[in-house]
């Protein structure tokens, strides 16, 4: 099972980058402390914290010939990962 799915670049994330903390979209059924070794193991970081929260997925509605069609985006987990005091991640070295 992986448990980081992949990194969430958004603008409120990338402000909370500054202040070292990253956030990522993980498994449903990772806990805090697999997620504090994978980012550990992965970019080589030092984890002080680790906070998670569930999301619900965006209701979507479509207009078609056939009618109103309504579903939901999937939900997802987020952690938001606070390194130690002058580490960083780098998401951007391989482009």
């Amino acid at each position: 099972m992986q448990i980081l799915k992949k990194p969430l670049v958004t603008e409120k994330m990338t402000a909370l980058n500054e202040k070292g903390k990253y956030a990522f979209e993980v498994a449903k059924t990772a806990n805090k402390v697999e997620i504090k070794k994978a980012v550990e193991k992965l970019y080589g970081v030092t984890v002080e914290k680790v906070s998670t929260m569930r999301v619900q997925g965006k209701l979507k509605v479509k207009n078609t010939k056939a009618g109103v069609v309504s579903g939901r985006k999937p939900s997802y987990k987020k952690a938001i990962v606070s390194l130690k005091e002058g580490e960083f991640i780098d998401f951007y070295s391989g482009i």
